[in-house]
């Protein structure tokens, strides 16, 4: 119980955040109106993918010192899962803007950006797919995690604050912290981002253990 306490945390803020965040009261903004409760569930997912991103990279970087296959496989499934939770986050955002402005998809900066990430991104297994050998497909997949990540840091969070954006915060709009974030929405909000931050972990470590356990298997037989 006492290795678990972070899954159970998860586990409540998650479903908090379900039932919360689609009872709770919100503020009446124009345009945006209930749509506004997909903060506590597009933000967090996006929040989600880069912290899983992040620990994905780092592993890279670790590779590249130690040769560690364990690195490799942290890395690789740490990626994976962000794409899964990335394509969440493509979806909700797209729900949002439908709603919101009018259509699925607009030429945003930070809507292009997030989806060339994506791109970016599956490149990264279609190339660990073509190299048979495992250290060089381990060390040359880093090297390009590495690239991935940082071509994350330009798409999402540099030219968005450099040019015009209809996101809040980014390109001159307010946040949403700064004119309708109430008490109200505070208290779903911030236990949203832990909590689905904290699943999203659960998830990138059982795949770990998933992986290891199918290498182990091939190794045995």
């Amino acid at each position: 119980m006492k290795k678990n306490w972070w899954k159970i945390i998860a586990i409540v803020f998650v479903f908090y955040t379900l039932i919360a965040g689609f009872l709770i009261p919100v503020p009446a903004q124009p345009i945006l109106h209930e749509t506004i409760r997909n903060l506590y569930f597009h933000v967090p997912m996006w929040f989600s993918m880069m912290t899983i991103l992040f620990v994905s990279v780092w592993h890279s970087i670790k590779h590249l010192g130690n040769s560690d296959i364990q690195s490799d496989i942290i890395a690789t499934q740490a990626a994976n899962t962000g794409m899964m939770v990335g394509l969440l986050g493509l979806v909700t955002g797209s729900l949002w803007a439908k709603y919101t402005w009018g259509a699925w998809w607009v030429a945003d900066i930070k809507l292009n950006g997030a989806a060339i990430t994506m791109l970016i991104y599956l490149a990264y297994f279609v190339l660990r797919g073509s190299i048979d050998e495992e250290q060089k497909r381990a060390r040359i997949a880093a090297v390009y995690n590495i690239f991935s990540f940082v071509m994350l840091i330009v798409f999402l969070i540099i030219l968005p604050r450099m040019s015009d954006s209809l996101h809040p915060g980014n390109g001159g709009n307010p946040g949403f912290s700064k004119y309708d974030l109430d008490s109200n929405m505070r208290m779903v909000f911030y236990p949203a981002v832990i909590g689905w931050i904290l699943f999203i972990v659960w998830i990138f470590t059982l795949k770990v253990r998933l992986e290891k356990l199918k290498r182990k298997t091939l190794f045995d037989e």
